[in-house]
């Protein structure tokens, strides 16, 4: 006999429009699964206070691993991972606590395959847990916009970022948006490619992930929840708690039939936000990661309103293709006693996977604001966390670009300046620098931010590029750079006109809010 409840008929309201759904009851139960087969056996013991969700409502196992919720014809139940148990993963590596119910399946005439119809709701939607170790400190890899336009990029992506990450000791990895450049076929490939690194990988819808022959925001995610499950949800490890937001708020226009987006969440999203919260400790760290920056959330303030009264939180995102580290405070509409700390993630494609070939037939892919494409290597430790940007095959220690003239000096240069393109620089970096003869002698610079001004390096290659492209009549085997941008993270200081003539090496320092040093060094010389 069916344990399905026919419950109640609702009406949900979906673009304007009123849409009529059987809401139906799903009971299941949490479980740990002791023999691995991804069944409830009867000698398997439910977990207790395990929290389950319907995308809207949050509700807790109870002593037996039991839960119920209400679900329409789409619906994506999901367990919230908790802290010392981990769900299944897939062949590539992607974590699998999730259930789509869509008797019907995706709507037709997408270009990319959604979700196949599912039928009835099974008589219980089971959800195995695994003991995990999980200890307080531990790492995550985070990356941004790899955005692949087709097979060839994925290749780029595996061959310039994820084969260094081979071994890695980090705990779990997010792509934070944009996973693929609007050809969804290639999400398997590359999940395979992201497999090779060995960690449980959870991912982020960006805009260039959406369904565009969608005629309303619900429909957009279709290929994604197919792939990945749910476009928004969350998971705890350690002391840490991780909500994954879809903060693409997708648009059609029927007249022009033109889709569209801005930054922003449903009504049913920061529902289940506010219901996650709930249920999480204030002593907890609550990491908020999405695709366009939090900044540029038509429901920041509705979301900063939940987070207000919390002393530990931050928040990831990526989208801009540059890096940058904001402080939030009452005029970015924070209410928090402290600045709440938003990060702008380095991409994995640079700026698109553009710029002329280097060594290995890779594009250089350097973001636009002069940072090397990359990742970061996030540390967490119980509620506290430090970010550590790492360039693409380069040492971990390559964290700034200094730039100066090769010489100076003379009646021909009476100002000359030394930049320093701090990777991952904010207005909480102290950066100071000297510049040295041969013998030790050091004379300090005034270094002073420059954050409205360009990588005066990243500039002059750009130059450099379209130059050749008008030299050679636009045939070129490589994707045309992005123009420069100002992102925030840029020191100068004068050169002395004083020094005699000589080899001198400009020396930058830079420490961070974490307390780590870095330091760059550029020969310089000045003439007669």
């Amino acid at each position: 006999m069916s344990r399905i409840l026919i419950a109640a008929v609702v009406f949900i309201s979906c673009s304007g429009m009123e849409s009529l759904f059987a809401q139906q009851i799903a009971k299941g139960r949490v479980y740990h699964d002791a023999n691995f087969n991804q069944n409830f056996d009867s000698n398997e013991k439910g977990l207790n206070g395990i929290r389950v969700s319907n995308g809207r409502e949050v509700t807790v196992t109870s002593s037996d691993g039991s839960y119920e919720l209400p679900v329409s014809d789409d619906t994506i139940l999901f367990v919230i991972k908790p802290s010392g148990w981990m769900t299944p993963l897939s062949d590539s590596n992607l974590p699998r606590f999730y259930y789509n119910h869509k008797p019907k399946g995706s709507p037709k005439g997408m270009r990319f395959e959604g979700v196949a119809p599912t039928g009835e709701l099974p008589a219980s939607v089971d959800f195995p847990l695994y003991p995990a170790n999980e200890p307080e400190l531990f790492k995550a890899i985070m990356f941004a916009d790899p955005q692949p336009r087709n097979q060839a990029e994925v290749d780029y992506l595996i061959q310039d970022v994820l084969e260094e990450m081979v071994g890695t000791d980090a705990s779990f990895g997010v792509t934070l948006g944009d996973i693929m450049f609007d050809d969804l076929s290639l999400f398997e490939s590359q999940n395979q490619g992201i497999a090779l690194v060995g960690i449980p990988w959870y991912n982020v819808i960006g805009n260039h992930d959406i369904n565009r022959e969608a005629k309303v925001d619900e429909h957009s995610d279709e290929t994604f929840e197919r792939v990945f499950g749910p476009a928004y949800y969350s998971f705890e490890y350690g002391k840490a708690h991780f909500v994954v937001m879809d903060n693409v708020d997708y648009s059609y226009n029927p007249e022009t039939q033109k889709h569209g987006y801005k930054g922003g969440i449903s009504k049913a999203q920061l529902t289940f936000l506010e219901n996650d919260l709930k249920l999480v400790p204030k002593e907890k760290l609550v990491v908020l990661m999405m695709h366009i920056p939090i900044t540029k959330m038509d429901q920041r303030g509705a979301i900063f309103k939940l987070l207000r009264d919390r002393p530990f939180t931050m928040s990831v995102s990526g989208h801009q293709h540059y890096q940058q580290h904001l402080y939030l405070g009452k005029e970015d509409g924070w209410e928090g006693d402290k600045p709440h700390h938003h990060v702008i993630n380095v991409t994995a494609s640079g700026s698109w996977w553009r710029g002329i070939k280097k060594y290995g037939n890779i594009p250089h892919a350097y973001s636009r604001d002069g940072v090397p494409n990359g990742y970061s290597i996030v540390t967490f430790d119980g509620n506290q966390y430090s970010f550590q940007y790492q360039a693409a095959n380069r040492p971990a220690d390559y964290q700034m670009q200094i730039s100066a003239p090769l010489e100076y000096g003379g009646k021909q240069q009476a100002d000359a300046y030394a930049y320093a393109n701090v990777f991952s620089g904010s207005v909480k970096s102290e950066v100071s620098g000297v510049i040295r003869n041969r013998k030790g002698k050091a004379v300090k610079l005034e270094m002073v931010a420059a954050h409205s001004e360009l990588d005066p390096d990243y500039k002059r290659l750009y130059d450099q590029e379209r130059e050749l492209i008008s030299k050679i009549d636009g045939k070129i085997d490589w994707v045309e750079m992005s123009a420069p941008v100002a992102a925030g993270h840029m020191w100068k200081a004068k050169l002395p006109q004083d020094l005699p003539p000589g080899i001198y090496s400009v020396e930058i320092q830079v420490k961070q809010p974490n307390g780590a040093i870095y330091k760059g060094l550029r020969p310089i010389r000045v003439k007669e």
